[in-house]
């Protein structure tokens, strides 16, 4: 087997703020991201909600973390809580 098979890991890292507590041990963040309009030529914002793992429960709303892609975990989750980058004013 060759070194470069072992080393080809490519898991995704998406950094966004917690906007929900949904469940145990889950938080759904919301992930922004800044294209360019096709004809426009002006920088537009795209959004996306992603289901985190979260195993000890430890994020609140209003924190800004970051979580990387995994195997499934449930139907809807497939990425588990990396680190809290900063925390928010939430409850």
């Amino acid at each position: 087997m060759h070194k470069d098979l072992q080393m080809a890991s490519h898991k995704r890292i998406i950094q966004g703020t917690v906007i929900k507590k949904a469940g145990d041990k889950t938080a759904t963040v919301l992930v922004e991201r800044r294209v360019m309009h096709p004809r426009y030529h002006k920088t537009v914002k795209r959004f996306k909600k992603y289901l985190i793992h979260d195993e000890r429960n430890e994020t609140k709303v209003g924190d800004t973390v970051t979580a990387i892609e995994c195997r499934p975990i449930s139907k809807t989750k497939s990425f588990r809580l990396k680190e809290i980058v900063s925390s928010g004013v939430g409850s």
